[in-house]
Protein backbone atom coordinates (compact mmCIF):
# COMPACT_ATOMS: atom_id res chain seq x y z
CA UNK A 1 0.00 0.00 0.00
CA UNK A 2 2.73 2.45 0.94
CA UNK A 3 4.61 1.61 -2.24
CA UNK A 4 1.48 2.28 -4.53
CA UNK A 5 0.63 5.79 -2.59
CA UNK A 6 4.38 6.76 -3.18
CA UNK A 7 4.44 5.45 -7.19
CA UNK A 8 1.18 7.85 -7.21
CA UNK A 9 2.84 10.67 -5.78
CA UNK A 10 5.83 10.23 -8.23
CA UNK A 11 4.55 11.84 -11.28
CA UNK A 12 3.43 14.63 -9.15
CA UNK A 13 7.07 15.24 -7.50
CA UNK A 14 8.35 14.95 -10.86
CA UNK A 15 6.39 17.40 -12.73
CA UNK A 16 6.76 20.28 -10.01
CA UNK A 17 10.53 19.45 -9.80
CA UNK A 18 10.69 20.07 -13.32
CA UNK A 19 8.09 23.07 -13.18
CA UNK A 20 10.02 24.89 -10.58
CA UNK A 21 13.34 24.40 -12.58
CA UNK A 22 11.97 25.28 -15.83
CA UNK A 23 9.85 28.42 -14.69
CA UNK A 24 13.08 30.10 -13.38
CA UNK A 25 13.40 33.61 -15.15
CA UNK A 26 15.09 36.48 -13.50
CA UNK A 27 12.67 38.54 -14.05
CA UNK A 28 9.93 36.99 -12.53
CA UNK A 29 8.85 37.86 -8.90
CA UNK A 30 8.38 35.26 -6.40
CA UNK A 31 4.62 35.23 -6.64
CA UNK A 32 5.20 35.02 -10.27
CA UNK A 33 7.40 32.23 -9.67
CA UNK A 34 5.23 30.75 -7.87
CA UNK A 35 2.19 31.18 -10.30
CA UNK A 36 4.03 29.76 -12.83
CA UNK A 37 4.85 26.42 -10.86
CA UNK A 38 1.89 25.42 -9.37
CA UNK A 39 0.33 25.58 -13.13
CA UNK A 40 3.25 23.87 -14.54
CA UNK A 41 2.77 20.69 -12.11
CA UNK A 42 -0.55 20.24 -12.37
CA UNK A 43 0.22 20.10 -16.82
CA UNK A 44 3.93 18.17 -16.06
CA UNK A 45 1.75 15.97 -14.03
CA UNK A 46 -0.75 15.26 -16.22
CA UNK A 47 1.81 14.47 -19.20
CA UNK A 48 3.68 12.33 -16.82
CA UNK A 49 1.07 10.30 -15.61
CA UNK A 50 -0.27 9.98 -19.73
CA UNK A 51 2.99 8.68 -21.02
CA UNK A 52 3.27 6.09 -18.22
CA UNK A 53 0.15 4.77 -19.24
CA UNK A 54 1.21 4.43 -22.62
CA UNK A 55 4.27 2.83 -21.68
CA UNK A 56 2.58 0.11 -19.16
CA UNK A 57 0.15 -0.12 -21.98
CA UNK A 58 2.68 -1.01 -24.83
CA UNK A 59 4.91 -3.06 -22.08
CA UNK A 60 1.92 -5.37 -21.25
CA UNK A 61 0.05 -5.94 -24.24
CA UNK A 62 3.17 -6.88 -26.31
CA UNK A 63 5.05 -8.71 -24.06
CA UNK A 64 3.23 -12.04 -24.92
CA UNK A 65 3.55 -11.96 -28.75
CA UNK A 66 6.46 -12.48 -30.88
CA UNK A 67 7.56 -9.39 -32.91
CA UNK A 68 7.43 -10.96 -36.18
CA UNK A 69 3.75 -12.51 -35.67
CA UNK A 70 0.76 -10.99 -37.44
CA UNK A 71 -1.05 -10.79 -33.83
CA UNK A 72 1.98 -8.77 -32.63
CA UNK A 73 0.91 -6.49 -35.57
CA UNK A 74 -2.75 -6.39 -34.96
CA UNK A 75 -1.98 -5.65 -31.25
CA UNK A 76 0.51 -3.17 -31.68
CA UNK A 77 -2.04 -1.03 -33.93
CA UNK A 78 -4.32 -1.54 -31.29
CA UNK A 79 -2.18 0.06 -28.60
CA UNK A 80 -1.30 2.59 -31.40
CA UNK A 81 -4.65 3.47 -31.25
CA UNK A 82 -5.42 3.54 -27.61
CA UNK A 83 -1.79 5.99 -26.88
CA UNK A 84 -3.07 7.99 -29.64
CA UNK A 85 -6.71 8.81 -28.06
CA UNK A 86 -4.66 9.26 -24.48
CA UNK A 87 -2.45 11.69 -26.05
CA UNK A 88 -5.19 13.43 -27.90
CA UNK A 89 -6.74 13.98 -24.60
CA UNK A 90 -3.76 15.17 -22.93
CA UNK A 91 -2.98 18.15 -25.62
CA UNK A 92 -6.49 18.91 -25.13
CA UNK A 93 -6.43 18.83 -21.39
CA UNK A 94 -3.34 20.86 -21.48
CA UNK A 95 -3.71 22.98 -24.78
CA UNK A 96 -0.88 25.57 -25.35
CA UNK A 97 2.28 24.06 -26.57
CA UNK A 98 0.71 20.72 -26.45
CA UNK A 99 -1.67 21.82 -28.90
CA UNK A 100 0.66 22.70 -31.27
CA UNK A 101 3.05 19.67 -30.01
CA UNK A 102 -0.21 17.58 -31.44
CA UNK A 103 -0.52 19.36 -34.36
CA UNK A 104 3.13 19.10 -35.23
CA UNK A 105 3.15 15.40 -35.19
CA UNK A 106 -0.15 14.97 -36.78
CA UNK A 107 1.68 16.84 -39.99
CA UNK A 108 4.32 14.12 -40.30
CA UNK A 109 3.64 11.15 -42.63
CA UNK A 110 6.00 8.89 -41.05
CA UNK A 111 4.58 8.30 -37.53
CA UNK A 112 2.22 5.48 -37.56
CA UNK A 113 -1.35 6.26 -38.90
CA UNK A 114 -3.20 5.71 -36.17
CA UNK A 115 -1.03 8.79 -34.38
CA UNK A 116 -1.27 11.05 -36.98
CA UNK A 117 -5.41 10.47 -38.19
CA UNK A 118 -6.21 10.83 -34.32
CA UNK A 119 -4.51 13.72 -33.65
CA UNK A 120 -5.19 15.50 -36.85
CA UNK A 121 -8.39 16.44 -35.22
CA UNK A 122 -6.35 18.91 -33.15
CA UNK A 123 -7.25 22.54 -33.94
CA UNK A 124 -5.06 25.61 -32.94
CA UNK A 125 -8.32 27.46 -31.12
CA UNK A 126 -8.34 28.46 -27.79
CA UNK A 127 -10.14 30.46 -25.41
CA UNK A 128 -9.35 34.12 -25.63
CA UNK A 129 -7.77 35.83 -22.87
CA UNK A 130 -9.57 38.42 -20.91
CA UNK A 131 -9.24 41.76 -22.60
CA UNK A 132 -7.44 43.39 -19.87
CA UNK A 133 -4.67 41.13 -20.18
CA UNK A 134 -3.94 41.71 -23.87
CA UNK A 135 -4.50 45.62 -23.31
CA UNK A 136 -1.61 45.33 -20.75
CA UNK A 137 0.85 43.31 -23.11
CA UNK A 138 0.27 45.90 -25.77
CA UNK A 139 0.61 49.00 -23.61
CA UNK A 140 4.01 47.89 -22.19
CA UNK A 141 4.86 46.56 -25.03
CA UNK A 142 4.29 49.95 -27.67
CA UNK A 143 4.52 52.52 -24.55
CA UNK A 144 1.16 54.05 -25.31
CA UNK A 145 -2.39 53.57 -24.44
CA UNK A 146 -4.93 52.25 -27.14
CA UNK A 147 -7.05 55.57 -27.76
CA UNK A 148 -3.33 57.11 -28.20
CA UNK A 149 -2.68 54.48 -31.44
CA UNK A 150 -6.17 53.44 -32.84
CA UNK A 151 -9.39 55.50 -33.68
CA UNK A 152 -11.31 51.75 -33.23
CA UNK A 153 -9.87 48.69 -31.40
CA UNK A 154 -12.05 45.50 -31.14
CA UNK A 155 -11.90 44.28 -27.94
CA UNK A 156 -13.34 40.61 -29.27
CA UNK A 157 -10.47 39.04 -30.93
CA UNK A 158 -10.98 37.79 -34.47
CA UNK A 159 -8.90 34.93 -34.05
CA UNK A 160 -7.46 33.35 -31.04
CA UNK A 161 -5.09 30.13 -31.17
CA UNK A 162 -2.79 28.63 -28.87
CA UNK A 163 0.12 31.42 -28.06
CA UNK A 164 -1.68 34.98 -29.52
CA UNK A 165 -4.82 36.28 -30.42
CA UNK A 166 -5.20 38.81 -33.51
CA UNK A 167 -7.80 42.00 -33.04
CA UNK A 168 -8.95 44.27 -35.42
CA UNK A 169 -8.15 48.15 -35.23
CA UNK A 170 -7.92 51.08 -37.28
CA UNK A 171 -4.99 53.79 -37.02
CA UNK A 172 -5.35 57.36 -36.42
CA UNK A 173 -4.39 57.59 -40.54
CA UNK A 174 -7.44 55.12 -41.32
CA UNK A 175 -5.51 52.58 -41.88
CA UNK A 176 -7.24 48.85 -40.88
CA UNK A 177 -4.42 46.87 -39.22
CA UNK A 178 -4.65 43.30 -37.39
CA UNK A 179 -2.60 43.05 -34.15
CA UNK A 180 -1.39 39.74 -32.92
CA UNK A 181 -0.70 40.32 -29.50
CA UNK A 182 1.55 36.81 -27.66
CA UNK A 183 -0.30 35.99 -24.47
CA UNK A 184 1.71 36.96 -20.98
CA UNK A 185 3.84 34.42 -19.38
CA UNK A 186 4.20 32.14 -22.73
CA UNK A 187 8.14 31.76 -22.41
CA UNK A 188 8.24 30.90 -19.00
CA UNK A 189 5.22 28.19 -20.11
CA UNK A 190 7.12 27.14 -22.97
CA UNK A 191 10.21 26.21 -20.99
CA UNK A 192 8.06 24.19 -18.37
CA UNK A 193 6.09 22.12 -21.59
CA UNK A 194 9.50 21.40 -23.62
CA UNK A 195 11.31 20.20 -20.62
CA UNK A 196 8.71 17.85 -19.89
CA UNK A 197 8.39 16.89 -23.22
CA UNK A 198 12.26 16.14 -23.75
CA UNK A 199 12.89 14.21 -20.41
CA UNK A 200 9.29 12.23 -21.28
CA UNK A 201 11.17 11.20 -24.85
CA UNK A 202 14.25 10.72 -22.73
CA UNK A 203 12.58 8.20 -20.19
CA UNK A 204 10.61 6.22 -23.30
CA UNK A 205 13.70 5.79 -25.32
CA UNK A 206 15.17 4.75 -22.28
CA UNK A 207 12.42 2.12 -21.79
CA UNK A 208 11.89 1.60 -25.45
CA UNK A 209 15.25 1.53 -27.69
CA UNK A 210 13.53 1.09 -30.60
CA UNK A 211 11.10 4.72 -29.93
CA UNK A 212 13.62 7.58 -29.99
CA UNK A 213 11.60 11.03 -30.86
CA UNK A 214 14.60 13.33 -29.64
CA UNK A 215 14.44 14.51 -33.34
CA UNK A 216 11.25 15.96 -33.43
CA UNK A 217 11.28 17.19 -29.81
CA UNK A 218 14.30 19.45 -31.04
CA UNK A 219 12.46 20.36 -34.00
CA UNK A 220 9.10 21.39 -32.22
CA UNK A 221 11.38 23.31 -29.52
CA UNK A 222 13.25 25.03 -32.72
CA UNK A 223 10.22 26.32 -34.04
CA UNK A 224 8.32 27.11 -31.21
CA UNK A 225 10.87 29.68 -30.69
CA UNK A 226 10.95 31.08 -33.39
CA UNK A 227 7.22 31.11 -33.32
CA UNK A 228 7.46 33.47 -29.85
CA UNK A 229 9.61 35.64 -31.96
CA UNK A 230 7.27 38.73 -33.34
CA UNK A 231 10.51 40.66 -34.91
CA UNK A 232 11.56 37.41 -36.50
CA UNK A 233 8.01 36.72 -37.52
CA UNK A 234 7.81 40.42 -39.34
CA UNK A 235 11.66 39.97 -41.24
CA UNK A 236 10.20 36.29 -42.78
CA UNK A 237 6.87 37.64 -43.93
CA UNK A 238 9.26 41.21 -45.53
CA UNK A 239 12.11 38.50 -46.96
CA UNK A 240 9.00 36.14 -48.54
CA UNK A 241 7.26 39.40 -49.89
CA UNK A 242 10.22 40.17 -51.60
CA UNK A 243 10.87 36.51 -52.94
CA UNK A 244 7.58 36.95 -54.37
CA UNK A 245 6.98 40.39 -55.75
CA UNK A 246 6.49 39.52 -59.17
CA UNK A 247 3.57 36.89 -58.53
CA UNK A 248 0.53 38.59 -59.00
CA UNK A 249 -1.79 35.99 -56.87
CA UNK A 250 0.24 35.58 -53.54
CA UNK A 251 -0.81 38.67 -50.92
CA UNK A 252 1.46 39.09 -47.90
CA UNK A 253 0.49 41.29 -45.57
CA UNK A 254 2.45 44.57 -44.84
CA UNK A 255 3.89 44.91 -41.52
CA UNK A 256 3.61 48.08 -39.06
CA UNK A 257 7.00 47.95 -38.05
CA UNK A 258 6.98 51.33 -35.90
CA UNK A 259 3.86 49.17 -33.68
CA UNK A 260 6.05 45.89 -33.52
CA UNK A 261 7.71 43.93 -31.07
CA UNK A 262 8.76 40.76 -30.18
CA UNK A 263 5.13 40.53 -28.57
CA UNK A 264 2.95 42.45 -30.82
CA UNK A 265 3.05 42.22 -34.53
CA UNK A 266 0.70 44.90 -36.43
CA UNK A 267 0.51 44.45 -39.64
CA UNK A 268 -2.16 45.19 -42.79
CA UNK A 269 -5.60 44.28 -42.14
CA UNK A 270 -6.47 41.39 -45.13
CA UNK A 271 -9.81 40.05 -45.82
CA UNK A 272 -10.88 36.37 -47.28
CA UNK A 273 -12.08 32.56 -45.88
CA UNK A 274 -9.85 30.12 -45.31
CA UNK A 275 -8.06 27.97 -48.60
CA UNK A 276 -10.30 24.92 -48.07
CA UNK A 277 -13.63 26.43 -47.54
CA UNK A 278 -15.31 24.73 -50.53
CA UNK A 279 -18.61 26.61 -50.08
CA UNK A 280 -17.18 30.25 -50.16
CA UNK A 281 -15.36 29.16 -53.22
CA UNK A 282 -18.48 28.07 -55.11
CA UNK A 283 -20.35 31.06 -53.90
CA UNK A 284 -17.22 33.46 -55.13
CA UNK A 285 -17.16 31.45 -58.69
CA UNK A 286 -13.32 30.45 -57.81
CA UNK A 287 -12.64 27.29 -59.33
CA UNK A 288 -10.96 24.85 -56.41
CA UNK A 289 -8.53 23.53 -58.84
CA UNK A 290 -6.78 26.67 -59.83
CA UNK A 291 -6.56 27.73 -56.45
CA UNK A 292 -4.76 24.43 -55.54
CA UNK A 293 -2.67 25.23 -58.85
CA UNK A 294 -1.77 28.16 -57.23
CA UNK A 295 -1.30 27.07 -53.86
CA UNK A 296 1.01 24.59 -55.05
CA UNK A 297 3.28 27.29 -57.29
CA UNK A 298 3.99 29.11 -54.39
CA UNK A 299 5.13 26.52 -52.08
CA UNK A 300 6.90 24.41 -54.80
CA UNK A 301 8.73 27.89 -55.62
CA UNK A 302 9.89 28.35 -51.92
CA UNK A 303 11.06 24.65 -51.86
CA UNK A 304 12.65 24.10 -54.80
CA UNK A 305 14.04 27.79 -55.64
CA UNK A 306 14.51 30.32 -52.78
CA UNK A 307 15.11 27.45 -50.53
CA UNK A 308 13.07 29.72 -47.72
CA UNK A 309 10.12 27.73 -46.52
CA UNK A 310 7.13 28.76 -45.08
CA UNK A 311 6.69 25.83 -41.95
CA UNK A 312 3.16 26.08 -40.85
CA UNK A 313 0.75 26.13 -44.02
CA UNK A 314 -2.23 24.75 -43.06
CA UNK A 315 -5.36 26.09 -43.88
CA UNK A 316 -5.87 28.89 -41.02
CA UNK A 317 -2.83 30.35 -42.27
CA UNK A 318 -3.77 30.73 -46.35
CA UNK A 319 -6.71 33.19 -47.16
CA UNK A 320 -8.46 33.25 -50.79
CA UNK A 321 -9.38 36.46 -50.89
CA UNK A 322 -11.68 37.01 -54.08
CA UNK A 323 -10.68 39.31 -57.03
CA UNK A 324 -12.89 39.86 -60.06
CA UNK A 325 -15.68 37.70 -61.73
CA UNK A 326 -13.91 34.35 -60.35
CA UNK A 327 -10.61 35.49 -59.81
CA UNK A 328 -8.57 35.51 -56.68
CA UNK A 329 -5.47 35.78 -54.68
CA UNK A 330 -4.04 33.82 -52.23
CA UNK A 331 -3.18 35.63 -48.30
CA UNK A 332 -0.53 33.78 -46.67
CA UNK A 333 -0.37 34.40 -42.76
CA UNK A 334 1.35 33.40 -39.55
CA UNK A 335 5.33 33.67 -40.77
CA UNK A 336 6.69 32.81 -37.70
CA UNK A 337 8.03 29.61 -38.87
CA UNK A 338 10.49 29.36 -41.72
CA UNK A 339 13.32 26.83 -42.88
CA UNK A 340 15.87 28.18 -44.41
CA UNK A 341 17.13 25.16 -46.68
CA UNK A 342 21.15 24.39 -46.91
CA UNK A 343 22.32 25.24 -50.28
CA UNK A 344 23.53 21.63 -50.88
CA UNK A 345 20.29 20.20 -49.29
CA UNK A 346 18.12 22.01 -51.50
CA UNK A 347 19.85 21.19 -54.76
CA UNK A 348 19.70 17.30 -53.66
CA UNK A 349 16.46 17.59 -53.00
CA UNK A 350 15.58 19.19 -56.94
CA UNK A 351 17.69 16.25 -58.08
CA UNK A 352 15.51 13.97 -55.98
CA UNK A 353 12.46 15.18 -57.41
CA UNK A 354 13.78 14.89 -60.90
CA UNK A 355 14.42 11.52 -60.14
CA UNK A 356 11.17 10.26 -58.50
CA UNK A 357 9.62 11.80 -61.75
CA UNK A 358 11.95 9.93 -64.38
CA UNK A 359 11.54 6.75 -61.67
CA UNK A 360 15.62 6.48 -61.75
CA UNK A 361 16.04 3.79 -58.68
CA UNK A 362 19.59 4.33 -59.19
CA UNK A 363 19.82 7.90 -58.67
CA UNK A 364 17.02 8.05 -56.24
CA UNK A 365 19.34 5.73 -54.34
CA UNK A 366 22.34 8.18 -54.39
CA UNK A 367 20.76 10.74 -53.44
CA UNK A 368 19.13 9.24 -50.38
CA UNK A 369 22.73 8.31 -49.28
CA UNK A 370 23.73 12.13 -49.92
CA UNK A 371 20.47 13.08 -47.75
CA UNK A 372 21.18 11.14 -45.12
CA UNK A 373 18.55 8.24 -45.02
CA UNK A 374 20.80 5.43 -46.13
CA UNK A 375 19.05 2.19 -47.00
CA UNK A 376 15.96 3.87 -46.08
CA UNK A 377 16.08 5.99 -49.39
CA UNK A 378 13.84 2.54 -50.98
CA UNK A 379 11.08 4.24 -49.36
CA UNK A 380 11.01 7.78 -50.56
CA UNK A 381 9.45 6.86 -53.92
CA UNK A 382 6.34 5.54 -51.10
CA UNK A 383 6.69 8.84 -49.01
CA UNK A 384 6.75 11.43 -51.77
CA UNK A 385 5.03 9.65 -54.78
CA UNK A 386 2.95 6.51 -53.36
CA UNK A 387 5.11 4.37 -55.61
CA UNK A 388 7.04 1.61 -54.26
CA UNK A 389 11.00 2.18 -56.29
CA UNK A 390 10.43 -1.02 -58.72
CA UNK A 391 6.73 0.84 -59.44
CA UNK A 392 5.87 1.12 -63.20
CA UNK A 393 2.89 2.52 -63.47
CA UNK A 394 1.79 5.85 -63.96
CA UNK A 395 2.73 8.81 -61.53
CA UNK A 396 -0.35 10.52 -59.77
CA UNK A 397 -2.19 7.45 -60.44
CA UNK A 398 -3.27 4.44 -58.12
CA UNK A 399 -0.70 1.49 -57.10
CA UNK A 400 -1.65 -2.02 -58.67
CA UNK A 401 -2.91 -4.56 -57.03
CA UNK A 402 0.70 -6.30 -56.75
CA UNK A 403 2.32 -3.16 -56.12
CA UNK A 404 -0.19 -2.53 -53.21
CA UNK A 405 0.59 -6.55 -52.06
CA UNK A 406 4.09 -6.37 -52.35
CA UNK A 407 4.42 -3.34 -50.70
CA UNK A 408 2.08 -4.44 -47.62
CA UNK A 409 5.18 -7.55 -47.44
CA UNK A 410 7.89 -4.67 -47.23
CA UNK A 411 6.07 -2.42 -44.29
CA UNK A 412 5.43 -5.98 -42.13
CA UNK A 413 8.92 -6.32 -42.31
CA UNK A 414 9.16 -3.01 -40.78
CA UNK A 415 10.26 -2.47 -36.73
CA UNK A 416 9.51 0.36 -34.70
CA UNK A 417 13.44 0.75 -34.46
CA UNK A 418 13.60 0.94 -37.92
CA UNK A 419 10.90 3.97 -38.18
CA UNK A 420 12.72 5.86 -35.15
CA UNK A 421 16.18 5.34 -36.85
CA UNK A 422 14.93 6.80 -40.44
CA UNK A 423 13.36 9.74 -38.28
CA UNK A 424 16.61 9.96 -36.58
CA UNK A 425 18.27 9.71 -39.88
CA UNK A 426 16.29 12.24 -41.44
CA UNK A 427 18.15 16.01 -41.49
CA UNK A 428 16.52 19.19 -39.74
CA UNK A 429 15.84 20.52 -43.34
CA UNK A 430 14.22 16.89 -44.71
CA UNK A 431 12.09 16.76 -41.40
CA UNK A 432 10.95 20.17 -42.09
CA UNK A 433 9.98 19.58 -45.66
CA UNK A 434 8.18 16.24 -45.41
CA UNK A 435 5.32 18.53 -42.16
CA UNK A 436 5.47 21.44 -44.88
CA UNK A 437 4.44 18.75 -47.48
CA UNK A 438 2.08 16.86 -45.64
CA UNK A 439 -0.17 20.02 -44.51
CA UNK A 440 0.08 21.13 -48.24
CA UNK A 441 -1.16 17.02 -49.24
CA UNK A 442 -3.52 17.67 -46.26
CA UNK A 443 -5.30 20.62 -48.26
CA UNK A 444 -5.10 19.39 -51.49
CA UNK A 445 -7.15 16.18 -50.55
CA UNK A 446 -9.60 18.74 -49.17
CA UNK A 447 -9.58 21.06 -52.28
CA UNK A 448 -10.44 17.27 -54.27
CA UNK A 449 -7.45 17.61 -56.50
CA UNK A 450 -5.58 15.19 -58.84
CA UNK A 451 -2.59 13.60 -57.62
CA UNK A 452 -0.53 14.98 -61.07
CA UNK A 453 -1.33 18.42 -59.91
CA UNK A 454 1.54 18.02 -57.43
CA UNK A 455 3.53 16.29 -58.89
CA UNK A 456 3.65 18.63 -61.84
CA UNK A 457 4.45 21.86 -59.61
CA UNK A 458 7.33 19.65 -57.96
CA UNK A 459 8.82 18.52 -60.92
CA UNK A 460 8.46 21.98 -62.78
CA UNK A 461 10.08 23.83 -59.58
CA UNK A 462 12.75 21.06 -59.44
CA UNK A 463 13.94 21.68 -62.79
CA UNK A 464 14.23 25.76 -62.18
CA UNK A 465 15.40 25.14 -58.94
CA UNK A 466 18.53 23.16 -60.75
CA UNK A 467 18.85 25.30 -63.73
CA UNK A 468 18.27 29.01 -62.26
CA UNK A 469 20.30 30.41 -59.76
CA UNK A 470 19.61 32.86 -57.01
CA UNK A 471 21.31 35.88 -58.37
CA UNK A 472 18.96 38.57 -59.50
CA UNK A 473 19.50 40.70 -62.36
CA UNK A 474 19.70 40.48 -66.19
CA UNK A 475 21.94 38.08 -68.08
CA UNK A 476 22.45 36.00 -71.01
CA UNK A 477 23.52 33.14 -69.07
CA UNK A 478 19.94 33.61 -67.29
CA UNK A 479 18.11 33.51 -69.99
CA UNK A 480 19.32 30.78 -71.46
CA UNK A 481 19.00 29.24 -68.06
CA UNK A 482 15.48 29.62 -67.74
CA UNK A 483 14.49 28.26 -71.15
CA UNK A 484 16.99 25.29 -70.57
CA UNK A 485 14.73 24.69 -67.28
CA UNK A 486 11.54 25.49 -69.48
CA UNK A 487 12.70 22.71 -72.09
CA UNK A 488 13.32 20.37 -69.54
CA UNK A 489 10.25 20.77 -67.51
CA UNK A 490 8.01 20.41 -71.01
CA UNK A 491 9.84 17.09 -71.69
CA UNK A 492 9.06 15.86 -68.06
CA UNK A 493 5.72 16.95 -68.27
CA UNK A 494 5.27 15.41 -71.80
CA UNK A 495 6.59 11.87 -70.89
CA UNK A 496 4.28 12.28 -67.50
CA UNK A 497 1.30 13.26 -70.26
CA UNK A 498 2.27 10.00 -72.37
CA UNK A 499 2.51 7.83 -69.47
CA UNK A 500 -0.69 8.91 -68.25
CA UNK A 501 -2.65 8.47 -72.24
CA UNK A 502 -0.97 5.05 -72.22
CA UNK A 503 -2.47 4.14 -68.61
CA UNK A 504 -5.79 5.45 -69.72
CA UNK A 505 -5.32 3.34 -73.44
CA UNK A 506 -4.89 0.46 -71.16
CA UNK A 507 -7.69 1.37 -68.54
CA UNK A 508 -10.12 1.67 -71.63
CA UNK A 509 -8.83 -2.00 -73.15
CA UNK A 510 -9.80 -3.54 -70.47
CA UNK A 511 -13.19 -1.16 -70.30
CA UNK A 512 -14.12 -2.72 -73.75
CA UNK A 513 -12.91 -5.94 -73.13
CA UNK A 514 -15.05 -6.42 -69.71
CA UNK A 515 -17.73 -4.73 -72.27
CA UNK A 516 -17.37 -7.26 -74.88
CA UNK A 517 -16.96 -10.04 -72.65
CA UNK A 518 -20.12 -8.47 -71.62
CA UNK A 519 -21.77 -8.78 -74.66
CA UNK A 520 -20.38 -12.18 -75.58
CA UNK A 521 -22.57 -13.48 -72.12
CA UNK A 522 -25.79 -11.53 -73.36
CA UNK A 523 -25.61 -13.05 -77.05
CA UNK A 524 -24.77 -16.72 -75.90
CA UNK A 525 -27.71 -15.95 -73.55
CA UNK A 526 -30.24 -15.23 -76.20
CA UNK A 527 -28.86 -17.59 -78.30
CA UNK A 528 -29.42 -20.03 -75.39
CA UNK A 529 -33.13 -18.59 -74.87
CA UNK A 530 -33.57 -18.46 -78.62
CA UNK A 531 -33.27 -22.16 -78.62
CA UNK A 532 -35.31 -22.87 -76.13
CA UNK A 533 -38.16 -20.81 -76.93
CA UNK A 534 -37.36 -22.69 -80.87
CA UNK A 535 -37.42 -25.91 -79.14
CA UNK A 536 -40.55 -25.30 -76.97
CA UNK A 537 -42.42 -24.58 -79.89
CA UNK A 538 -41.13 -27.79 -82.30
CA UNK A 539 -42.45 -29.63 -79.25
CA UNK A 540 -45.87 -28.16 -78.95
CA UNK A 541 -46.21 -28.86 -82.55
Amino acid sequence: MARSRWVSKLPIGLGFGIAWQSSYDGDSSPAEKLTLAADGVVRSSRAVYTIAFIVADYKLSLRRFSSDSPEYRTKLSEVHLRSAKKLLSLCEFNKGFYVKAGQFISALRQVPKEYSTTLSSLQDQANPYPFKDIREVIVKNLGKDLTQIFLFFDEQPIAAASIAQVHHGLLKDNQEVAVKVQYPGLKQRMKIDITTMSILSTSVSWIFPEYRFGQIVSEFERAMNLELDFIQEGNNSERAARNFKKNNVLKIPHVYWDLTTSQVLTMEFCRGQKVDDLDFLKQSGINPLKVAKALMDVFSEMIFVHGFVHGDPHPGNILVSPVGHGGFSLVLLDHGIYTELDEMFRINYCQLWKALILQDPQKIRQLGEQLGVGKYSKYLPVIFTGRTMESKSVLGTQMSNEEKKHLKQELRSLKMDDISSFMESLPPDFLSILRTDGLLRSTLSKLSTPRHIRLLAYAKYAIYGLTVNSNTGFSVEKVLSRITADITYLQLRLLLGILELVSKIKDMRQYLNSKIETISEMVTSLYFSLYLFIKRAFTVL
